[in-house]
């Protein structure tokens, strides 16, 4: 038996032997089957797997317009900022890349164990976005330092990469804040330029496509994107930062609800700057910082802060909604005596007047069955056409609107541009109220002659204006000179638009004339620059309900008088002061921008006689104009408004307010009562006030 069992064990033996050496030969040639696979075949192979998994394509962002001022100056741009992108997948393809990798990531950027971890839960993503918008400065020491040591250090160092974006950026912050606009939502343009022309500023995203092409070569294929167009605005940032720096410094001083003021090229109707005191970032629009201005601390709400940080998100956003929105344009009011500019000029255009004219003022006028007062009690006596003006006298004001009748008024209205919008280039223009024609009644008549129960926008008056002393010439106001590409290319050359003719020249001289005597020797003495001829027309009106001691102040002039070149016109609503209506504050931060405008513009003094700068020779002030009860509720359902209640005239997004008790709101505008004769809405005890 010990035999048999030898010779078993002999033959297995043999058998083992030959099935090890096949095995081995075997295995040697599969060896060197995948050696010259992976040398001829390796990068072949490699494609098929990669386009085996999904692959997406890249979108390469484009780059939106630039803002700029009328000289080049940057006022809105955007910069590359890049997002910290990382491959789960690849990154847990070994431990030694996901040891390497995340050893970089905390290395090189604000990362803990704890962020990377939760974003390689998903170990079969290729995408995660780890951190947002990171400044070159913030993402070069890494890709430094993997393009140095691709293959040492570095060479384990995978699925990590970094995806283009761009931020919007604004190098002065809040200057021209309402003028120029933020953007939301990435490239969504809100107010402004940014928002009436998103389009232009946008443009179109490109991508990179990878493909296998038939021969199985991997192939990389871009699509560029197309950048936006930059605009240029007429805007002069320095001419902004002026008129700026002189709000900021009343509001300082003095303090106001609202300080406004809109500076304009009267050949053009160009806007050269537009502020408004309640300035915000435009970096950041949605802080706290945006609407702190709204409150003032107090016992029952406590601090800025807390009030600010108790409010609800709807009364948050309602809050924005008021600091964003642009008195300038968005907001109606009764002008008061600066509407006296536009009567005058319409008489005279329409032969109703020839110049040589005069009126008695005996201190009232009986109209219809209402004696309505000058604001001078006393009267000023026999008054010439020129007078009327220098001397605010509502009674003289109020025998032209007779001599003119309804349809005459009404006409002027029309051509200057008062109850429509002037289609500025900016959204939310409102188009203010004025009566028309069939409801010119003799005492509507009357009111509106001197700018009360009207209301309008300040950029309705200031585009009137301009055509009251350049000739007669309604220009389209605008805030855009040109349309052009990254490379400077024109695309659209944005030019001075003529709508219509208002005036002739001749009427047009005689107002810059008429308005010289009102800064030279009237109620705007406090506008008089040294070495300068001003002319202008100043407003004050009171705000509803009447006998409040509210009002809002303005004024509006131009200089030099021989040859316009220049238009500021200011608006102040309820000045920190006792006696709001005599204190001439519109007039005086008119004064002051003009002081250092007008040697910037390179505005050649040309009054040598004017050596200093007038002294206050005492304004109009308040006093009643109709005796007894005031036909409130006759005027108000004229204009469809309520007795003894403001009407706004913001028309944004369509829509008409009437809220007096809440003021311009953060959807609707603020009415305020007629400057030189009170409010034809009067008030609760029937009184309405005239001031100058």
């Amino acid at each position: 038996m010990a035999k048999k069992r030898k010779k078993f064990l002999a033959r297995m033996q043999a058998k083992l032997f030959f099935v090890v050496v096949a095995f081995t030969v075997l295995f040697v040639a599969l060896m060197i089957r995948i050696l010259y696979i992976n040398e001829k075949d390796g990068k072949r192979y490699e494609k098929i797997v990669l386009a085996q998994q999904s692959y997406d394509s890249i979108e390469i962002p484009y780059r939106r317009g630039d803002i700029l001022d009328r000289n080049g100056t940057q006022l809105a741009t955007s910069e590359k900022v890049y997002n910290l992108i990382i491959e789960p997948k690849n990154i847990l393809q070994s431990d030694e890349v996901k040891a390497d990798t995340v050893a970089a990531l905390k290395k090189y950027f604000d990362l803990t164990d704890e962020n990377i971890n939760e974003a390689l839960k998903d170990g079969g993503s290729l995408y995660k976005k780890m951190l947002k918008k990171l400044t070159y400065d913030e993402i070069k020491d890494f890709q430094d330092f993997v393009a140095e040591h691709a293959k040492d250090d570095a060479k384990n160092v995978k699925g990590v990469w970094f995806e283009d974006e761009y931020e919007r950026y604004y190098p002065y912050g809040s200057l021209a804040c309402h003028a120029i606009g933020f953007t939301v939502s990435g490239n969504v343009g809100q107010g402004g330029i940014e928002g009436y022309y998103s389009d232009e500023l946008n443009g179109t995203n490109g991508r990179e496509y990878g493909y296998l092409t038939s021969d199985m070569t991997l192939e990389r294929t871009t699509k560029p994107p197309i950048n936006g167009y930059n605009i240029v605005s007429t805007i002069d940032a320095n001419a902004q930062n002026i008129v700026e720096k002189k709000i900021a410094a009343f509001m300082k001083e003095t303090g106001a609800k609202n300080v406004s003021a809109l500076v304009m090229d009267p050949n053009t109707a160009e806007v050269i700057a537009m502020a408004n005191s309640n300035t915000f970032d435009l970096n950041e629009p949605y802080e706290d910082s945006a609407i702190a201005y709204q409150f003032s601390a107090n016992d029952e709400g406590g601090s800025v802060e807390t009030q600010i940080k108790n409010l609800s998100e709807e009364e948050r956003l309602e809050h924005l909604n008021q600091a964003w929105r642009n008195f300038i344009i968005s907001d109606g009011f009764e002008p008061g005596s600066t509407y006296k500019t536009f009567t005058i000029a319409g008489a005279m255009e329409d032969g109703v007047l020839n110049g040589d004219e005069s009126f008695f003022c005996g201190g009232q006028l009986q109209v219809a069955d209402w004696p309505i007062h000058c604001h001078n009690h006393q009267g000023h006596g026999q008054v010439s056409v020129e007078q009327s003006l220098m001397q605010s006298c509502n009674v003289a004001l109020m025998q032209i609107a007779q001599a003119e009748g309804r349809k005459t008024f009404s006409k002027y209205q029309d051509e200057f541009g008062f109850g429509q919008t002037t289609n500025v280039d900016l959204a939310g223009e409102a188009s203010g109220l004025v009566y028309s024609e069939d409801k010119l009644n003799p005492v509507e008549l009357a009111t509106s002659s001197f700018g009360q129960g009207l209301t309008v926008t300040m950029m309705q008056i200031g585009t009137a204006f301009c055509s009251v002393i350049n000739g007669g010439n309604y220009y389209e106001p605008h805030l855009v000179k040109q349309i052009v590409d990254e490379n400077g290319g024109v695309i659209n050359n944005i030019e001075p638009t003529i709508l219509r003719k208002t005036i002739s020249s001749e009427t047009s001289a005689f107002m810059r004339h008429a308005l010289e005597e009102v800064v030279s020797n009237g109620t705007a003495r406090k506008a008089q620059v040294e070495g300068y001829t001003i002319g202008g027309k100043t407003g004050t009106a009171e705000k509803l309900p009447r006998g409040n001691g509210k009002y809002l102040l303005s004024f509006i002039g131009f200089a030099p008088v021989e040859n316009p070149q220049v238009v500021v016109y200011v608006t102040v609503d309820e000045p920190h002061v006792e006696d709001q209506a005599s204190s001439g504050l519109g007039t005086i931060i008119a004064q002051t921008i003009f002081e250092e405008l007008l040697p910037y513009m390179n505005i050649y003094q040309t009054d040598e006689e004017n050596v200093s700068v007038g002294e206050d020779i005492g304004d109009e002030v308040a006093s009643p104009v109709f005796d007894g009860e005031a036909p409130a509720e006759q005027l108000s359902e004229d204009l469809d408004i309520p007795a003894d209640e403001g009407q706004s005239t913001s028309e944004e997004n369509g829509e008409t307010n009437q809220d007096a008790e809440t003021g311009t709101g953060g959807t609707g505008g603020e009415n305020t009562g007629g400057e030189d004769a009170g409010g034809t809405s009067g008030n609760a005890e029937g009184q309405t006030e005239n001031t100058e």
